[in-house]
């Protein structure tokens, strides 16, 4: 995420997870005097990054930040490649995140990266300054991204293939009222009952059929941004809806674009920079440092690995985590409002053994 970035997730839903309940977002705000709200206020990155600092300081001090580089079985269980070292474990919990899996549509994806990125790829976006740069997405990445690169100087555009560019609702002032709760539930991934069933019941969801469960976790939740950037976007940069890109190639110093149109029609766009916020994709075969006589005993749904209740793989002792897990628990893999319910259910199976 860029410098100056706005979390998407309300505040209350942007706690990590901590036996009781406690060392919330709000305890950490309140401690450093930062102004805080459940819901009104957006949370920054560098607020969530510092929470999450202090946070691992606090509750787990002896973290080792070395990268594994491999990871094959042994007769212990796991062996490990840590830069020169080699470590053995039981068990092993794969708490990949998203680093892995960004998507990069198939036309872009040849292009050299001083031309084109992924949104994952930028912290700051000084570079950009006087730069033509288009954004192709929809989400809150795109968003966010196509604001921060406008007010850093850079002359953008966004591409959007749907119809229409999905902001959330502005928080109400005053307390919702019964019938309003009813319909509208609240939730951590938002209103609505599909989202308060994905965060009460995420246990459930495996029992779906996979195919369901595929088409839950593709659409639930689609690409849409926060409230609070519709200002910063909306008639202060060019958005062409229902545009779609079908061919990149280099010209030059820059991308020449074909895009097609709403109505079919063809155009072509010559830019400095193309950046592909386009989301992640969760797929066990991105997953290189596995070795691939590990990663062809993982069951899968999708391309996702298909896990016991306790987030256990088809391998003995090798778990999964976050956005890799959703194929199995539903959309509520995907935010940090999840962990909670995946760090229970682990240390329940860890412990009872």
């Amino acid at each position: 995420m860029p410098n100056g970035m706005l979390l998407k997730s309300d505040g209350f839903a942007s706690n990590l997870s901590a036996p009781g309940g406690k060392y919330t977002l709000r305890d950490y705000c309140g401690g450093k005097q930062i102004s805080y709200d459940d819901v009104k206020i957006p949370v920054s990155l560098e607020t969530f990054i510092d929470y999450a600092s202090d946070f691992q300081q606090r509750l787990v001090p002896a973290v080792d930040e070395r990268t594994v580089v491999g990871l094959q079985a042994c007769r212990e269980g796991f062996e490990l490649q840590v830069a020169n070292e080699t470590v053995t474990s039981r068990q092993v919990i794969l708490a990949v995140g998203i680093t892995h899996f960004a998507y990069v549509p198939s036309a872009l994806a040849a292009l050299p990266t001083d031309l084109a990125s992924h949104s994952s790829a930028h912290r700051s976006l000084d570079r950009f300054k006087g730069s033509d740069v288009t954004v192709i997405g929809a989400g809150a990445s795109a968003i966010d991204l196509s604001a921060l690169l406008h007010e850093a100087g850079a002359n953008v555009r966004l591409l959007v293939r749907g119809a229409r560019v999905r902001f959330g609702s502005l928080p109400g002032s005053g307390k919702r009222g019964l019938w309003q709760n009813i319909r509208h539930p609240s939730s951590g991934l938002g209103p609505g009952w599909r989202s308060r069933l994905a965060c009460d019941l995420p246990h459930l969801f495996r029992y779906l059929p996979p195919a369901l469960r595929l088409k839950i976790v593709r659409q639930h939740l689609g690409p849409a941004s926060a409230w609070h950037l519709r200002s910063r976007v909306v008639g202060r940069i060019p958005i062409l809806l229902g545009h779609t890109v079908t061919s990149a190639e280099v010209t030059g110093n820059q991308v020449q674009l074909g895009i097609r149109s709403p109505d079919g029609g063809k155009l072509s766009i010559k830019t400095d920079h193309v950046i592909s916020a386009t989301g992640y994709h969760a797929d066990v075969d991105r997953l290189g440092f596995i070795h691939e006589h590990i990663r062809s005993r993982i069951r899968r749904i999708g391309h996702m690995p298909s896990l016991s209740p306790h987030f256990e793989s088809s391998v003995p002792g090798l778990y999964f985590v976050g956005n890799a897990a959703a194929g199995t628990f539903g959309p509520l893999m995907r935010f940090v409002y999840g962990s909670a319910f995946a760090a229970h259910r682990i240390t329940e199976r860890i412990i009872g053994q």
